[in-house]
């Protein structure tokens, strides 16, 4: 394990570069650059020691040390006592037999996605990394391969772009002297005397979270600059909690990264959910929903395919391809961008039904891609009758039920076009009016001297001008997930 720098001297390599960890200077970034705004979509998975019981969830670590909770029951039933089979144990388990980083990059691409890559450390504090910082990590035990350099390797090869997420915010033992809050939500691991939750062993420890803050924090930092320099990510996302984590810290990692991605010469992303970064340094992402008008801010949104979990458990049920798509459609037409998650099983597979949704959702991109890729927002981001639930996290529901009676739009950010987009077949025949486009509204910057159906090229009726904005839909095949008018402008 390497050592980490001690705590007053964090600041020590926030001073060779461009960028001084302090709000001021880091702002200075472009927090969105413009492949990022262009990308649209990314994909990242789900996968460490936690999914080798295939149940429950990705919080299986915690939840097998709460009383009352199914996954305390089930652990006991299936693999023995808390006191004698610890969540440690699993690792040995985790082999990834069947794990292909190439296999993995090849979907990602197939489905349309411009960047991907691993959950790099969940909330367990397990690194999927070959790490020197963190004795915990898949090179060292597991599967002994460096997971993450294997995918960066994969994904490069095929012209995409890394991301790296992290969650160990609250991987901390932060309530060992509080009985009362031993299961305390600050801290990921529910402290008990009589579990390894509490363990001093000095390597144990490192996995527990049961070190003192003023080595924690240092650690916690460590890890995210080993992984910079090491596989220099294009994107590091982060979980909630990270308002957990000391300022000087967070502001100490943004320097770091800007700095040194200006010494690559490359454009990166930093994510965050709530408040617990500025906007003008980090890009705002909210789980599992999406903003309810356009926003002047490119955001993003992290959503799954499944619907039980982020990681695999057995017996996952799976969203329509439908819902998937028409849900992206609207999140882009709104300046956002999607982060979609796929769950591998724990030998490193991806399920068949995962691999279906993905196929439908690069399929529909081949044909329409133009509409999504390399476009910006409106004013106006469409209109429709689908009612939209509030968000657990924020925002809207990632499953809202759109139909052909909901429209979306996005414009090339050159200006030459503006995709008028309907969230199923629309009727043939049917007159739709567009009064978003008309002169008083945001009308186009320039006259649309052609419409057609995107895909086909089949020619569409149309009057967008300072008397009428509409366009009839032609007698030709439509797409059932989601149809495409293209309006040419001047």
């Amino acid at each position: 394990m390497t050592e980490v720098k001690n705590a007053a001297d964090i600041s020590s390599t926030s001073t060779d570069g461009d960028f001084t960890a302090d709000w001021e200077s880091l702002a200075k970034v472009n927090e969105s650059p413009d492949w990022f705004a262009d990308s649209k979509l990314g994909i990242y998975f789900h996968w460490g020691p936690y999914v080798v019981p295939e149940q429950h969830s990705e919080w299986y670590p915690r939840n097998m040390y709460l009383p009352g909770q199914e996954a305390y029951k089930f652990h006991q039933e299936n693999f023995g006592d808390q006191s004698e089979f610890n969540y440690h144990d699993f690792i040995p388990m985790f082999t990834a037999d069947k794990f292909n980083a190439d296999e993995i990059a090849d979907l990602m691409k197939m489905a349309g996605a411009k960047w991907g890559g691993p959950v790099a450390q969940h909330h367990d504090g397990f690194a999927m990394w070959d790490s020197k910082v963190n004795p915990w990590n898949t090179a060292a035990m597991g599967p002994k391969r460096d997971i993450t350099g294997e995918m960066a390797k994969a994904l490069r090869a095929r012209g995409m772009k890394l991301i790296t997420s992290f969650h160990h915010a609250r991987n901390l033992q932060r309530n060992a002297d509080n009985e009362k809050y031993w299961d305390g939500w600050d801290s990921h691991y529910p402290y008990n005397p009589d579990w390894a939750t509490s363990t001093e062993d000095d390597k144990l420890k490192w996995l527990y979270g049961n070190v003192p803050e003023e080595e924690w924090y240092p650690y916690w930092l460590a890890q995210l600059e080993e992984v910079i320099d090491q596989y220099d990510p294009d994107v590091i996302w982060f979980d909630v909690w990270l308002n957990l984590i000391p300022e000087e810290y967070r502001k100490e990692f943004c320097a770091y990264y800007l700095n040194h991605a200006k010494a690559k010469g490359k454009e990166v992303v930093i994510a965050h959910k709530k408040d617990d970064l500025p906007l003008d340094v980090s890009i705002l992402d909210i789980e599992q929903g999406g903003k309810k008008d356009a926003s002047e801010r490119v955001w993003l949104t992290d959503i799954t395919l499944s619907n039980k979990s982020w990681s695999y458990v057995k017996g996952q049920t799976y969203k329509d391809p439908k819902v998937v798509i028409r849900n992206f459609i609207d999140v882009v037409s709104k300046n956002g961008v999607v982060l979609l998650n796929i769950s591998p099983r724990a030998d490193g597979s991806i399920p068949q039904e995962q691999v279906d949704v993905l196929k439908e959702l690069g399929s529909w991109l081949d044909t329409y891609g133009e509409a999504i890729y390399n476009t910006r927002a409106r004013m106006e981001y469409g209109f429709g009758t689908a009612k939209a639930k509030d968000g657990n996290h924020g925002g809207q529901s990632a499953t809202v039920k759109y139909g052909p009676g909901d429209v979306r739009f996005t414009e090339a950010k050159d200006h030459s076009a503006i995709y008028v987009i309907f969230l199923g077949a629309p009727e043939k025949g049917k007159k739709v009016k567009l009064s978003s486009l008309s002169s008083i509204q945001y009308p186009p910057a320039t006259p649309v001297k052609r419409a057609t159906l995107l895909g086909s090229g089949t020619e569409v009726e149309f009057a967008i001008d300072k008397y009428e904005s509409y366009i009839v839909i032609p007698d030709a095949p439509m797409n059932e997930m989601a149809t495409v008018v293209k309006l040419e402008l001047e």
